[in-house]
């Protein structure tokens, strides 16, 4: 495992074992949200996580804070590690940036993963996610946390795991007042550049969402899909926003079949 810095972004190449794998954490998390993930990818992928802009020990963004930001934070990082193929997998608004690099930059993707990430929300759904960021706009990232907590896990996982809560709340009340909120209202206008009918993205791509994800729901994962040819959705029953946590052991055993089913044809 080695950590780098450059041009203020935290990197961690976590295996040399195979084709790469770039993840892509969501809002408010940290590169350390795919520990659960990283230690069955290792076995058979050369895996790197890193901090988004203003997220962990990252640098905080300077200027407008929009999908291309991060899109072109992958494309550095590819760049600066002389990667010229990788698997990307976004969670969330990593799904969003996810997209938003594979419309740009689709030749440098072997395999796409789109997890729990929005598409078209409705104005009602909309002005939900608003009055969130408005929210943290006055009273900073603990304004919000334990609701999200309830709609990112199930009620039996948050009483039986309370380390696991209390590390994720950790997570997000790290995040600055000044900078959270212009990275959260991504969530409301990013998905704007996400909504054509058909999106240049020529790479196997997952989609995945939990049928109790009702902000990144499954007819929202079944809309993306029909944006990208050579797609597939899969709904996780009894799962809300963090399967990937909370039911690692499924996801991952999807994620890799999914991966190696993909990794010998670049």
């Amino acid at each position: 495992m080695k950590t780098m810095f450059f041009n203020g972004t935290s990197v961690k190449q976590i295996s040399f074992a195979g084709p790469y794998v770039l993840l892509v954490h969501g809002l408010g998390l940290n590169k350390n949200m795919w520990e659960w993930q990283t230690k069955e990818l290792s076995k058979f992928f050369s895996v790197i996580s890193y901090d988004l802009y203003g997220h962990g020990e990252s640098k905080i963004p300077e200027g407008k804070v929009d999908l291309e930001l991060y899109s072109n934070q992958i494309k550095e990082i590819l760049d600066f590690l002389k990667i010229n193929k990788t698997a990307l997998l976004g969670f969330s608004l990593g799904g969003m940036i996810a997209r938003k690099f594979a419309i740009e930059h689709t030749d440098y993707l072997w395999a796409l993963g789109i997890f729990n990430s929005a598409h078209k929300r409705s104005p009602k759904a909309k002005e939900a996610v608003q009055k969130r960021v408005d929210q943290t706009k006055k009273y900073g990232p603990s304004a919000t946390v334990d609701d999200a907590l309830e709609r990112w896990f199930t009620k039996d996982f948050r009483s039986q795991n309370i380390n696991v809560m209390n590390l994720i709340r950790k997570w997000v009340l790290a995040n600055r007042k000044d900078v959270y909120p212009k990275i959260y209202q991504l969530l409301v206008d990013g998905v704007d550049e996400l909504v054509e009918k058909k999106l240049n993205i020529n790479c196997p791509t997952l989609i995945l969402t939990g049928d109790e994800d009702y902000g990144n729901s499954p007819e929202m994962s079944k809309e993306i899909c029909k944006q990208i040819d050579n797609s597939q959705t899969i709904i996780l029953r009894g799962m809300r926003h963090m399967a990937l946590i909370e039911s690692h052991e499924k996801v991952n055993n999807i994620i890799i079949k999914f991966l190696n089913e993909n990794a010998n044809l670049h």
